[in-house]
């Protein structure tokens, strides 16, 4: 049987685990009612990887490594996707899943020469996002939680640019027809994104930054979370054709 696949990079904070859960629970929230079955692969600790043609669809979560680091698990999933792009498997990469695939086809990544992003942050759609099944009913300009030192530097040949901001030019992008990244976090709740900020505070005071002002920013982001229930539709779809 075919099923939507969470590619789990990583953990949260041990500090997070009890009270709000880890990555592929946030996103099988935020999936909201999926009719396809849905299968959680720990790469990290030693996953195997699907064919595409077992994939009504993938994610690839967020992670606390760096893609340069050039890990084992994350290098397995880097040449691994070009195989769900030429299928045209729906795939979403989320912050570093965004930053594998755009290295993955052709692209570059690497730590951001402005720092890094953290909090609930303002995102511009480009007039390309306007017919962009992923973006489906989601405002020109919307909120949306990041937090990521690294970025996808430059685009991949042919890449779609989607959204951006005065920080990040390549918010999100598409290669081919069903292939997103979005270096945002479309599956952190606000209660989630306070608690990144608090774990890393002290490095924020360090290098100048207002952690208070930060958490008093946290807002809700309704329309980043809805490209979650707008990828679960993909992938449905993808298990009715």
């Amino acid at each position: 049987m075919k099923k939507l696949y969470i590619i789990k990079a990583g953990t949260t904070y041990s500090s997070n685990l009890e009270t709000l859960g880890d990555f592929d629970d946030w996103i099988k929230s935020a999936l909201g009612g999926v009719n396809v079955p849905v299968e959680v692969i720990d790469i990290v600790g030693g996953g195997t990887l699907p064919s595409p043609q077992d994939c009504n669809g993938v994610i690839v979560t967020g992670s606390h490594a760096m893609v340069t680091e050039n890990l084992e698990w994350s290098l397995r999933i880097e040449s691994w996707i070009p195989s769900l792009v030429a299928a045209g498997v729906p795939f979403l990469g989320i912050c570093y899943g965004h930053q594998l695939l755009g290295r993955a086809m052709g692209g570059e990544a690497g730590y951001h020469p402005l720092g890094r992003e953290i909090g609930t942050v303002d995102v511009t759609l480009t007039p390309e996002a306007c017919n962009d099944k992923l973006f489906q009913g989601i405002p020109a300009l919307f909120t949306a939680h990041a937090t990521h030192a690294q970025s996808v530097l430059s685009l991949p040949p042919g890449a779609l640019l989607l959204a951006g901001n005065a920080h990040e030019p390549h918010h999100a992008f598409r290669v081919g027809i069903s292939a997103w990244g979005v270096q945002f976090h479309p599956e952190y709740t606000a209660a989630v994104m306070q608690a990144y900020i608090t774990a890393q505070a002290e490095s924020l005071r360090k290098s100048g930054r207002n952690a208070d002002a930060l958490l008093s920013g946290v807002t809700t982001t309704p329309f980043a979370r809805k490209i979650l229930t707008n990828f679960a539709a993909l992938a449905d779809a993808d298990r009715c054709s």
